[in-house]
């Protein structure tokens, strides 16, 4: 028969419990996936956050309406064909009108987070985002902390800018 310290008995409890917890913490967590997306409808227009979608009309567009302009834009493309990019989280409507101004189509979107590809570091109350494909890089996200998101943004607007000029600069170079 073997004897079982105490100090091992409690060692085992605690990495017991910490199994428990993690699974409990993965089923909710799983569980209130599950609910978010039973809550969109089969003629939802999924689009992700930072992300666009196709959306084809059965007819040219003149016009088009957006019920939240925070949270989705729309681009006209060619009369019937919409481009939909998701700007933050929620949901809401896209109304296209003919030149009569007849309702071609109003579509509702969800705008949601490409989980499979976004790693959130809870750091105490603020949160993180990265994007992993495969590795990890910063990425803001509505309701990441306000010092991570400002420092993200600045070097996302350094980098955007240092694009722009290196164009501009290749483009006069072109033309002398």
């Amino acid at each position: 028969m073997s004897k079982i310290r105490p100090r091992q008995s409690a060692r085992a409890a605690a990495l017991a419990t910490f199994l428990m917890l993690a699974c409990v913490t993965l089923t909710v967590a799983t569980l209130g996936t599950a609910m978010a997306t039973s809550e969109a409808r089969a003629a939802d227009l999924m689009v992700r956050y930072d992300q666009s979608q196709l959306l084809r009309l059965p007819r040219a567009a003149t016009e088009v309406i957006i019920g939240n302009p925070s949270i989705a834009d729309v681009a006209i493309q060619g009369g019937n064909l919409l481009v939909v990019t998701g700007k933050s989280f929620g949901v809401t409507n896209i109304i296209a009108l003919d030149a009569q101004r007849n309702v071609i189509q109003d579509q509702r979107v969800v705008v949601d987070r490409d989980d499979l590809r976004t790693l959130s570091l809870y750091k105490g109350t603020k949160r993180e985002s990265y994007t992993c494909t495969p590795d990890c890089s910063p990425t803001i996200t509505v309701g990441d902390g306000v010092e991570y998101f400002e420092a993200i943004s600045k070097s996302a607007q350094i980098k955007s800018n240092n694009s722009t000029n290196n164009v501009d600069h290749s483009n006069q170079a072109s033309t002398q």
